[in-house]
């Protein structure tokens, strides 16, 4: 990848000042580094939602729930959130790592990380080792932040829509193939007799999901560390005399020293605070529902769900991640350029209304009805929705990458971001799925007060994200057509 940097904007022009038309000829994407982030970016879904198909039906023979399947919901949801809980102390640090040291040591640690944890977890046995392997987990990795921080790198104001747009089409194929193959290879001496005959795989029948998805991790470090050129080399050769120019911290004298180390303080700008604000309530917000899909499935049609068993419930969750990144790969760049990233992001965080109040209305139809086609096609209505919803990633990812102050600050901007927004990951799966068991205890609100409560998050959120700017930070024009 000789001329990495040559191909993205010059590296003595920050971040928020290069010229940008969106009349100007698309820069040729760099095919085969963009296709090695876009390999890291589908681990983390694979080993994250692998867990969601079996999670609850481990939570419930562990003993710690009391016989009552009301509690599972507590229980799963502190399990999903702690890997962010734990992944939002250490991401900032990471991404300021990666800005002096380079993107690769740090994505080669992040994945080793990631796949010590996994295999750790699929040996645990009781409530605190799972506890303590999903910890290991988001501890040891801070990719997610410096993937995005490569990707930036890797492109300009010409062809980033193109290259933003693929990210969550590539989350989307990761948590296609983490539910079905947490769902499909759970339990494998009950669903393989005749393959997995030994004792061992009773002992422990959520270890084979576990080993799957840290193979392709382990697949992808080894591409990682043969074929992945640095993106930002030259920022660890700055001199002694560049280091000095750069001291004062005013804004205005980074658009002069692109590689000056900022401070956090300085960090905290309009653009970026408002930004990463955005990209807090789509995480949360999608997690959320991420969390509560699956524990909607598993529960009994009397407590308001639909009682699908694992590998059933590993094929739905397979069909949202299949259809998301199809639907990115489609017409995520085509929308952006038709009616602007702003407008786009907004229509796409507005789907989530609709999204919470289909869910009471699916189970009043199982309750009458059973399982029947009616729940099908609610069900699919539900998926149609969050096909769309997840535009809104590639949207806020442009508004984060643009919001950085100069070129060196990029991962530190990437790693704040990271981190608010694993917070809210932690948040989102134990606060919903804890509403979903507490409504359900309590029949607050026939037992959907959790779906009200999200209404009403979804609609906060709309506020946040009319305050974004009708264009990307200082630009003259849009990727795509100015959202007038």
């Amino acid at each position: 990848m000789d001329g990495i940097n040559d191909i993205h904007d010059d590296e003595r022009t920050p971040l928020l000042n290069e010229q940008r038309s969106a009349k100007q000829k698309r820069t040729p994407l760099p095919k085969l580094q963009i296709g090695i982030v876009l390999l890291l970016q589908i681990c983390e879904p694979i080993c994250s939602q692998s867990i969601y198909p079996y999670i609850n039906e481990l939570v419930s023979k562990l003993d710690i729930t009391g016989g009552d399947e009301r509690r599972i919901g507590y229980y799963a949801g502190l399990i999903e959130s702690l890997f962010f809980l734990t992944e939002a102390m250490t991401v900032f640090q990471w991404s300021r790592v990666s800005d002096r040291i380079g993107r690769k040591p740090v994505l080669i640690i992040g994945m080793m990380g990631t796949i010590l944890s996994m295999l750790f977890f699929g040996l645990s046995r009781t409530f605190a080792t799972l506890v303590i392997s999903r910890c290991l987990c988001g501890l040891l990795n801070g990719n997610i932040g410096v993937m995005k921080s490569a990707l930036g790198e890797l492109t300009d104001t010409t062809n980033r829509a193109d290259a933003f747009a693929l990210m969550p089409a590539v989350w989307a194929l990761g948590a296609t193939m983490g539910p079905l193959l947490g769902g499909t290879l759970t339990r494998p001496a009950d669903h393989f007799p005749s393959v997995f005959t030994g004792q061992f795989w009773k002992e422990y029948p959520y270890f084979l999901p576990c080993v799957a998805t840290s193979s392709f991790v382990l697949v992808t470090l080894f591409i990682t560390i043969f074929f992945f050129k640095e993106t930002a080399p030259r920022w660890r050769q700055i001199d002694d005399k560049s280091r000095a120019s750069s001291v004062d911290s005013s804004l205005s004298n980074y658009k002069y020293h692109p590689h000056a180390e900022i401070a956090f303080r300085d960090l905290l700008t309009f653009p970026v605070v408002i930004s990463i604000a955005n990209y807090v309530t789509l995480a949360f917000l999608n997690i959320s529902v991420n969390a509560l899909l699956p524990l909607f499935f598993h529960m009994p049609i009397e407590l308001g769900g639909l009682d699908l068993d694992p590998v059933t419930i590993g094929y739905v969750m397979g069909l949202y991640g299949a259809g998301t990144g199809l639907f990115q790969i489609l017409f995520f760049a085509k929308l952006v350029r038709r009616f602007g990233t702003r407008r786009v992001f907004i229509m796409s965080m507005l789907s989530f209304i609709p999204v919470f109040m289909t869910f009471p209305v699916v189970s009043l139809v199982a309750k009458k009805w059973s399982v029947s086609w009616g729940v099908w096609v609610l069900v699919t209505l539900i998926l149609l929705l969050l096909f769309f919803m997840d535009t809104a990633y590639g949207c806020i990812f442009m508004y984060v990458t643009e919001s950085a102050p100069n070129r060196r600050s990029l991962g530190a901007t990437n790693g704040l971001a990271q981190t608010t927004v694993s917070t809210a990951r932690a948040i989102g799966p134990a606060l919903s799925t804890s509403l979903f068991s507490f409504s359900v205890q309590r029949n607050i609100l026939g037992g959907y007060g959790v779906y009200a409560a999200f209404t009403l998050f979804a609609s906060l959120a709309i506020v946040l994200a009319v305050q974004l700017p009708q264009q990307l930070w200082n630009r003259d024009e849009d990727t795509g057509n100015s959202d007038q």
